[in-house]
């Protein structure tokens, strides 16, 4: 009915900007953006909260991104993509794209080699699993991709995917 739901308690909530929510399918919330805290505690630019708002201690980010996180999709296997103008998670280095396990940790079978040279905004998983990204990245892992590319599941270029000399402008 568009009335506040006083179950979901955020306490004081985030300290700047939100850009990526995906609900997950057991209803927990990943966030993520430009936040470095959640209810005064720090929680650098990623956080899953528990469906009453409260953070999901099983997930578990460590120092978690350097930069923002603009966009999340889970994957049906419940590993998680995230992409966005990060260089660092964790302190270690990935590149504006990164997939992580269901507890927070990198899933170290998704290799991004050198990763993007500029920002990902845009994730989304195809049915055979294979990855579509899109932001304002000229090159992945070091090579010509203008702002779109397709993955295959493992991280590698999908070479099957041609998009010719990309686009423009992000």
């Amino acid at each position: 009915d568009g009335s506040k739901d006083t179950s979901f308690n955020t306490g004081s909530g985030f300290n700047n900007g939100v850009q990526a929510l995906t609900l997950q399918s057991d209803g927990k919330i990943l966030v993520g953006a430009y936040f470095t805290t959640y209810s005064g505690v720090t929680e650098n630019r990623i956080i899953r909260l528990n469906t009453d708002g409260s953070k999901d201690t099983s997930f578990s980010t460590g120092t978690g991104f350097n930069a923002a996180a603009l966009k999340i999709e889970v994957q049906a296997d419940g590993k998680i993509l995230v992409g966005g103008e990060f260089t660092i998670y964790n302190g270690t280095t990935k590149n504006r794209i990164i997939r992580l396990n269901p507890n927070g940790s990198i899933d170290t079978s998704f290799n991004i080699g050198t990763g993007f040279d500029g920002f990902v905004r845009g994730i989304t998983v195809q049915a055979d699993g294979k990855i579509l990204v899109g932001g304002g990245f000229r090159t992945y892992k070091g090579a010509t991709e203008n702002r779109i590319i397709r993955l295959n599941p493992d991280g590698s270029k999908d070479s099957s995917f041609s998009i010719g000399t990309g686009f423009n402008n992000a």
